[in-house]
């Protein structure tokens, strides 16, 4: 009952039906009672390309974290193969694609808003759900999205640093936050930090204004890097951490 009057009032999430999915869109369910979302690019046709982990990686941080990670894995009941999908939705990991029933793993199915004033950013009760920041011709998504499946090019999945709302927030805009190419500026990251804010007594407006300041569609720092430089950038990485 909670959970449908929060979604009644709108304070954590932009409920559609699949009626009004668009090639291009930006999706997430909630896992979990509403504690951790799981996102990806609906590219049309009932699919769905989104970037996770599986086979069991998540499981051994010791932490409350391993709950909330395996929450956002897409799964079919098991071994058992989607017939949809044809594959082991819970053997896969890194950048996949999957039928979009798959995806929502039987949550509901929401989009994520883009161009929203600071003033409804803020609003927000949680991050996850919206940004300031614009989003690109949905071609240029739907091409990103392609690219990185193809290559299977977005790095290692971590959980704050580099997540599934990070992959689908670049195809959306293109954004990486420095020369560095930072990611991991997620809502779902800088929730986490706005609550630390609450837990050392910051007040609520004080901690959603930390939020706004660390959407990418606020920073200065934010800039357009195509989607073969991120590639690039990211297979430089792995050589680097294989050689060390």
């Amino acid at each position: 009952m909670e959970s449908i009057l929060l979604e009644k009032i709108g304070l954590f999430s932009n409920k559609i039906s699949k009626d009004d999915l668009k090639p291009g869109d930006h999706i997430y369910s909630w896992r979990n009672a509403y504690i951790y979302s799981h996102h990806g690019i609906y590219i049309g046709d009932g699919k769905v390309i989104h970037f996770t982990r599986g086979g069991g990686l998540e499981i051994g941080t010791g932490t409350f974290l391993d709950k909330l990670i395996v929450s956002s894995i897409t799964n079919h009941g098991g071994d058992n193969p989607c017939p949809n999908c044809g594959g082991k939705q819970s053997n896969t990991h890194g950048v996949i694609s999957s039928c979009l029933d798959c995806f929502l793993s039987g949550g509901d199915l929401l989009r994520f808003e883009y161009s929203v004033s600071p003033a409804l950013f803020m609003s927000k009760l949680r991050g996850g759900t919206c940004t300031t920041a614009a989003s690109d011709p949905s071609e240029e998504v739907i091409s990103r999205a392609e690219f990185l499946l193809l290559r299977n090019g977005f790095g290692e999945y971590h959980v704050f640093e580099n997540n599934c709302e990070d992959f689908a927030m670049y195809c959306k805009t293109g954004l990486v936050v420095g020369r560095s190419y930072v990611l991991g500026r997620s809502g779902q990251a800088n929730s986490v930090s706005a609550a630390a804010c609450v837990a050392r007594m910051v007040s609520p407006w004080a901690s959603n204004a930390i939020r706004l300041c660390s959407d990418v569609g606020m920073r200065s720092d934010a800039v357009k890097v195509p989607v073969e430089s991120l590639v690039a950038r990211f297979n430089q990485a792995d050589t680097l951490a294989k050689e060390s």
